[in-house]
């Protein structure tokens, strides 16, 4: 089939990982939503949403491991898929194991695939069927540390525009003492730069207010390093267009998340939107200390 005005997504990855949230994020920007669609039907589904056209112009296809009584081969069902033209884009959600467990404990529910073993050996199953269909990932979203309002966020930002298919930049800012964003596609590592806690009436503050980002981006090689990743990244686009990809994620680090990383990557965004880009900035561990 040829290009349409048909924005198809699929939203997949590990119970518990929030794909109930990227579902309600993606109605509140439009997207017509079928929820625990079996993967048999996936084709189906695209071709009617082709056809209708009008509010299914924006179809989200939500699927998950329930959907295996019709189907086991979520990956070729996404496969056959793109092979038929209709490009969609793929979402996976994903956590720690220890964060999956803890979400399910708290509501008291099993794992639907442990049967009569623990939430740890259902959640093992899961990942195994899930590793192909992870693979082919537009975006890969942990939301290990992310609250609900955080991944909406991150959804509208993804999905809100009406140019879905302009490749969009996430620029995030992490702590390395909470681990690496595992959705990165670039990482940067400003710790080289002074760090502002030791500086006592910056130590409360956040690298998002003034006094902050102009101690930071004043630092001795501050400007240089913000201008060289812009020009790195900016020189990569055009390439993951043409590649097929459409969304970036540059991850900046600092040791808390707290100050460097969040003025280096509001600053970043900032200059590539001026470039042209679809950029925004993201803090993934800002209040956690």
């Amino acid at each position: 089939m040829g290009e349409t005005d048909t924005t198809l997504v699929v939203v997949t990855g590990l119970s518990g990982g929030g794909r109930s949230t990227v579902a309600r994020a993606l109605e509140n920007v439009g997207f017509y939503v079928v929820d625990n669609l079996p993967q048999a039907l996936l084709l189906e589904m695209a071709e009617l949403a082709v056809k209708a056209g009008g509010a299914a112009r924006r179809t989200a296809m939500v699927l998950d491991v329930r959907s295996r009584a019709f189907s086991t081969d979520l990956a070729e069902a996404i496969r056959e898929l793109k092979e038929r033209g209709y490009a969609p884009r793929v979402v996976f959600v994903d956590a720690d194991d220890e964060v999956l467990i803890r979400r399910f404990e708290s509501v008291r529910r099993s794992h639907p695939l442990q049967g009569e073993g623990r939430l740890a050996d259902g959640i093992a199953v899961e990942r195994g069927l899930l590793e192909e269909a992870r693979d082919q990932a537009d975006v890969i979203i942990d939301t290990s540390h992310l609250n609900v309002n955080q991944l909406r966020r991150r959804i509208e930002e993804l999905f809100g525009g009406e140019d879905a298919r302009k490749l969009r930049l996430t620029v995030i800012s992490f702590g390395f003492k909470y681990g690496l964003p595992p959705d990165a596609d670039f990482v940067l590592d400003a710790r080289f730069l002074p760090n502002p806690y030791w500086v006592p009436e910056l130590r409360e503050h956040t690298g998002r207010e003034e006094a902050v980002s102009a101690y930071v981006l004043g630092q001795e090689g501050a400007d240089t390093f913000v201008s060289a990743y812009a020009d790195l990244v900016g020189a990569t686009t055009a390439g993951f267009e043409r590649e097929g990809k459409r969304y970036l994620t540059v991850a900046v680090g600092c040791t808390g998340g707290k100050h460097r990383s969040v003025a280096i990557a509001e600053e970043l965004a900032a200059r590539l939107r001026r470039a042209g880009l679809a950029a925004n900035a993201q803090h993934r561990d800002l209040g956690r200390e």
